[in-house]
């Protein structure tokens, strides 16, 4: 019997359903996931803002980031159950609806932003590790920095910096390639440590400053005209902004939602992102209160609350305060970096070679990736607005969610055949037309025309923040009406 000849390859051992026994994340690990995703710099300065900045009713926010958090709820339960069930990361999953070629290059757009924001992120967080640096220096000798070597600077960079941004991308490369089982303690780890640290900072301004603390929150917290038709537009921009932040994550949901235990613990952990966000959302804004109250009684008043974290600390002029606050800065930005951008760029090149690639080689490629981008983000890709064409390129995940997610509901009922999935051959349900299905490529391009036309169209710029649930919906409605014929 003649066996039939597999046209491309399709099976890497990393991809592969997850074995029973390695599906071991519970409501707790989501909770923590989730938990990361919240504790960055970026979403520090974001919510802080809204409540203290903007001039919007505190309830007004609070009601904002809960039905967005409620979208994002919805969405990575949809994305994320497959995965749960049959143990396969997005980019496999990607396959049924784009086919096994398909997926790979299709895929390969998530991977380039993650790989570019993987850089990018790196970048910053070697900035931290190189004032520890210079702080180490100082102390060992005051006048060492002034020495020659350390005033050299190539591609904008000097010596330190380098060094800086060398450590931290062998740092990332150590613990990210060490396993699924060391990631997930890695997160547990940071989720609670950054907390902590939150926390404790929190009670400490407490302890010295809270009739000041309590007055200065109540002066933000006016309940009077909650409902009325002027905070429509204001809730919308909180709503979108907030969901816009974590949209860039939703699609790719798979990759994590594979180790959940079972379907109640994924319900139950996408549930706890609203309590993440509450608890954050209180935490940072008394921060920033208190941080603010700590200025103005040292006589270092700024022109307007600072909501960035590097520009209170910077402010406080405390050398141990900085140390401790930037500990807890990598160990957030750390943890961001991985789940964000590594772990998705890491599965995308997996899927894009799974006959060449490991998770060490793919990681390599990540790392040197990283390398290039530090190194020309200051003197060249800063400056040319590359993010717009990162945002064009993520213009792309909302339609891709639309896609699976009709090929998965509408028209296979949650029914998928995993003995085709990972198979070439002509007769395999996801071969389509040698590997690609131009019914879901067409989709994809609908929907992302749609999307993208929220940032290219200046007319509807206002749009941008629900980009990514316009190109989902009309990418969507396209593909089940293009498949169900």
């Amino acid at each position: 019997m003649i066996q039939e000849k597999e046209n491309f390859t399709l099976t890497n051992w990393e991809l592969v359903s997850v074995n029973p026994a390695d599906k071991n994340w519970t409501w707790k690990d989501l909770f923590c996931f989730w938990g990361v995703n919240v504790q960055t710099l970026i979403f520090f300065s974001l919510i802080a803002s809204f409540y203290l900045l903007y001039d919007l009713n505190i309830f007004i926010v609070l009601s904002g980031s809960v039905v967005a958090s409620l979208l994002v709820y919805i969405f990575s339960n949809l994305i994320g159950k497959p995965s749960q069930k049959y143990g396969l990361p997005f980019p496999v999953i990607l396959r049924t609806s784009m086919g096994g070629n398909g997926a790979k290059y299709v895929g390969l757009l998530r991977g380039i932003v993650g790989i570019f924001m993987f850089g990018v992120q790196t970048f910053f967080i070697s900035k931290s590790i190189g004032y520890l640096i210079r702080v180490l220096i100082f102390t060992t000798d005051k006048n060492l920095l002034d020495e020659n070597l350390f005033l050299i600077f190539f591609m904008g960079i000097d010596i330190i910096d380098g060094i800086a941004l060398l450590i931290t991308l062998l740092i990332q490369y150590y613990l990210f390639s060490r396993g699924k089982y060391f990631l997930k303690s890695f997160i547990s780890f940071s989720a609670y440590f950054v907390y902590f640290g939150l926390i404790l900072f929190l009670v400490i301004i407490f302890s010295e400053n809270l009739n000041e603390l309590t007055s200065l929150l109540k002066s933000y917290s006016s309940i009077e005209n909650i409902v009325s038709k002027k905070n429509i537009f204001p809730l919308l921009t909180v709503v979108g902004t907030m969901f816009s932040y974590f949209s860039i994550i939703i699609v790719n949901y798979g990759d994590y939602s594979r180790y959940v235990k079972n379907q109640k613990e994924l319900n139950f952990g996408n549930l706890s992102l609203i309590l993440n966000l509450i608890i954050f959302s209180f935490l940072s804004v008394l921060i920033v209160l208190g941080a603010d109250i700590i200025l103005t009684k040292n006589s270092m008043q700024a022109e307007q609350i600072l909501t960035n974290p590097t520009d209170i600390i910077g402010k406080m002029n405390n050398t141990f305060l900085t140390i401790v606050a930037l500990i807890f800065i990598l160990f957030s930005s750390l943890s961001t970096n991985l789940i964000a951008n590594y772990v998705p760029s890491q599965n995308v090149l997996l899927n894009l070679l799974p006959k060449n690639l490991s998770l060490k080689s793919s990681g390599i490629i990540i790392v040197a990736s990283g390398l290039f981008v530090g190194l020309f983000w200051l003197p060249f890709l800063s400056k040319i607005g590359i993010l717009s064409i990162v945002d064009t390129f993520g213009a792309f995940f909302g339609p891709m969610f639309g896609i699976i997610i009709s090929e998965i509901y509408l028209i296979k009922n949650k029914n998928l055949v995993i003995k085709d999935i990972f198979s070439s051959k002509e007769n395999s349900a996801y071969f389509y037309s040698n590997g690609w299905h131009y019914k879901g490529l067409y989709s994809l391009i609908i929907g992302f025309i749609f999307s993208a036309s929220t940032i290219w169209n200046p007319q509807l710029n206002f749009l941008q923040s629900f980009a990514w649930i316009i190109g989902a919906l009309v990418s969507s409605i396209t593909y089940y009406l293009l498949v169900s014929k």
